[in-house]
């Protein structure tokens, strides 16, 4: 698959420049366009009540929108100079998360980049932000979320978080492969072990990822399901110097598994690497 259109949703702040840049850096070989979006809505929500915004409001906010828009554009094309990218930007009245899904269906977007901010940037990935809206939503598309501010640093390895059940196949993986093969990249499998024994289908599932990595650098490491299994994903991180988290998206189920653990609190250095979410496409 030949990654063309790329959507960064931006809100102006300076995470939502750093997702930009970042994900020109990952894909600065690629000949691809990428497309940066802003949505403004009409309603202002105070604390009392929701507002419903005036004729002239919602003309002030549609030209400031497009403005932002411009001055992202131009600071972004100034920032790379890489003639193999080209910038186009969308303005739109909505909620973000319909208007990404509607330009991912208009545009024929191949991956969703956001920014993602919080005070340790975890929480807020993991605990129901824009990130996590938009991943229950988006269901047929990748999306990579870049931690707030973080130095881009050249993609060597990628670790891939699985416990073999979903998510193996190429349809399923192909945006990792993508990167991988683009950056250069080898893919560490982190296997989540539940059980004492794999069940047939888990096998099944491992042969079938086996096979898909066959064109890439890769290796396999196993951890057992114990109450501190962030922390020894967090240790795997940080000894590998993994560039990129990738987990395959279950529909809330293998990251609700991550949430009811108290340690889910101190995934900090979740925060530090971008994070690859992978629609289930088995």
């Amino acid at each position: 698959m030949k990654i063309k259109n790329i959507l960064v949703a931006t809100d102006f702040s300076n995470e939502a420049y750093n997702a930009l840049y970042y994900a020109t850096q990952i894909f600065a070989t690629e000949q691809c366009t990428f497309h940066i979006v802003h949505s403004y809505d009409d309603i202002v929500v105070s604390a009392k009540s929701a507002l419903f915004t005036g004729q002239k409001e919602m003309e002030k906010l549609q030209n400031s929108s497009q403005e932002n828009l411009t001055k992202t554009m131009h600071k972004i094309v100034l920032d790379t100079e890489n003639e193999l990218h080209k910038f186009k930007t969308i303005s739109s009245k909505g909620n973000l998360t319909k208007v990404i899904a509607n330009t991912i269906d208009t545009n024929e977007i191949d991956l969703v980049v956001v920014g993602n901010k919080g005070k340790t940037g975890a929480k807020e990935l993991f605990m129901g932000s824009n990130t996590i809206q938009i991943a229950n939503t988006i269901t047929k598309c990748p999306i990579l979320a870049i931690p707030k501010e973080i130095a881009f640093k050249p993609v060597n390895e990628i670790a891939f978080v699985t416990d073999y059940k979903k998510g193996c196949t190429k349809n399923t993986i192909s945006m990792l492969l993508n990167i991988a093969a683009i950056t250069d990249a080898s893919i560490a499998v982190l296997h989540v072990n539940e059980e004492e024994l794999m069940t047939s289908k888990q096998v099944s599932n491992q042969k079938l990822l086996d096979k898909c990595l066959t064109k890439i650098p890769h290796s396999y490491d196993e951890i057992w399901n114990y109450a501190d299994k962030a922390n020894v994903i967090q240790d795997f991180i940080v000894e590998r110097d993994i560039n990129i988290l990738a987990m395959a998206y279950h529909r809330r189920k293998f990251f609700e598994r991550f949430l009811h653990e108290p340690v889910i609190m101190d995934l900090s250095i979740y925060a530090k690497i971008p994070f690859l979410i992978l629609p289930l496409q088995d």
